[in-house]
């Protein structure tokens, strides 16, 4: 479909190396059509112009060789203050950075080694099994409200809260402080989006500075009344302060923003596909894979960021030193190249739908990736055992780029 009025065009350089003239494409993201159904345009984007230099000056892959191999062209720190002026109007680049940068999100070897081990021990096998009957106890009473009613926005009374509890948890964060942790944390998920108008960025800020201040008042009394949390072990590890902060701010942020998108899509996928959750009542060995096609079919998290450490040479195009590279992990998880020619199609038996790139590759493997991965099996083995002959009532998305998912999600019970 054309796009009017684009902010990105792209002229894409002769794979062959010879002479020729340009081909012009225009990606645009900020129109209905792509807030509601992205993977068209994705397509036309792998088709016309899978190696993209967008106008704001960062670079889009979309193939799924490509975004695989992502991690070993470049590195984690952020640049995209370095992005080209040229922008729409009223709009400017987010620095897509959680706490200035300070987080492991952020870093590379050898901080985000140092990081990652400090933080990882807290989502073991054993951490995540002891949170498995909260999930279970939670997404259970959800179901009970829902029967109850016979109608249910599942956004409001599980994918939201659900993650969020868990993550507050592992943490060990008083129940007190759990709302506003709710509300600051999703405005600065915001910061992960393409762009961002002066006021979206302003909030941004905020709501990063009073989250901040949250987290040094809870470490604070952790130091003085510890616990057998993540907080606690944070609390004492030889960190800054800012790293400190900077870790609990990326938990909360990519460990709940990311998994409300996960359980919502799984619901929607499930309700829009019957013979998916059929298959997973008859067979319950299959939840697993039912969540790994999830995160294939409907990606929480679309783009992801590094920086090239030299000149690199990706289907033929150069892209240079210093460059912001974007890769379009939603594209690449519904290449037909690499999943064939059903790969819009959602079917919970693929036998390769672990191959996603939804949680990266490499050392920057998602960290809660696990405990993600419980509570949607939790969520859609429950639901699909419940709820024979579910309808959607009402679907209203969040209006993300990158972290799209429903912002509304109202299913009928039969």
């Amino acid at each position: 479909m054309p796009f009017t009025e684009p902010p990105f065009t792209e002229t894409n350089r002769a794979r062959s190396g010879a002479s020729t003239a340009p081909a012009r494409f225009v990606f645009n993201p900020f129109t209905p059509e792509f807030a509601a159904d992205p993977y068209t345009h994705y397509a036309e984007l792998r088709e016309r112009a899978p190696v993209h230099r967008s106008a704001m000056g960062f670079w889009l892959l979309s193939r799924y060789r490509d975004v695989a191999e992502l991690p070993r062209a470049g590195h984690s720190v952020d640049l995209s203050h370095r992005l080209s002026p040229r922008r729409p109007a009223g709009a400017e680049p987010a620095n897509g950075r959680i706490a200035g940068g300070a987080s492991l999100l952020d870093r590379d070897p050898p901080d985000h080694t140092r990081l990652r081990s400090l933080v990882g021990r807290a989502f073991g096998p054993r951490a995540i099994a002891e949170l498995r009957p909260y999930a279970e106890a939670m997404t259970d009473a959800a179901f009970d409200r829902l029967a109850e009613a016979g109608q249910a926005d599942v956004v409001a009374e599980l994918t939201f809260p659900l993650p969020f509890a868990l993550i507050s948890r592992l943490l060990g964060v008083p129940v007190d402080h759990a709302e506003r942790l709710r509300a600051l944390s999703g405005t600065v998920a915001t910061a992960m989006e393409p762009v961002s108008g002066a006021a979206s960025r302003r909030a941004i800020d905020d709501a990063g500075a009073e989250l901040a201040a949250i987290v040094r008042e809870l470490l604070a009394g952790k130091r003085r009344r510890p616990g057998r949390d993540l907080l606690t072990a944070l609390a004492s590890a030889e960190l800054d302060e800012a790293e400190r902060v900077a870790q609990v701010v990326l938990l909360y942020v990519a460990g709940h923003e990311t998994t409300v998108s996960l359980l919502a899509a799984g619901l929607l996928a499930l309700v829009r596909h019957p013979a998916e959750p059929r298959a997973l009542r008859e067979r319950p060995e299959l939840a697993a894979d039912a969540v790994e096609e999830v995160l294939r079919y409907d990606t929480p998290v679309h783009l992801v960021r590094r920086v090239t450490l030299a000149p690199t040479v990706v289907g033929g195009v150069e892209i240079p030193a210093g460059a912001l590279v974007m890769g379009g992990v939603a594209a690449a998880n519904r290449d037909p190249e690499f999943w064939g020619p059903d790969a819009d199609v959602f079917r919970i038996t693929r036998p390769d739908a672990r191959r996603n790139l939804s949680f990266g590759v490499g050392i920057h493997h998602c960290l809660g990736a696990a405990l993600a991965r419980m509570q949607a099996q939790v969520v859609f083995t429950r639901f699909a055992a419940r709820f024979p002959a579910p309808t959607l009532a009402e679907l209203t998305w969040n209006g993300r780029i990158n972290l799209r998912g429903p912002a509304r999600l109202v299913l009928t019970a039969r």
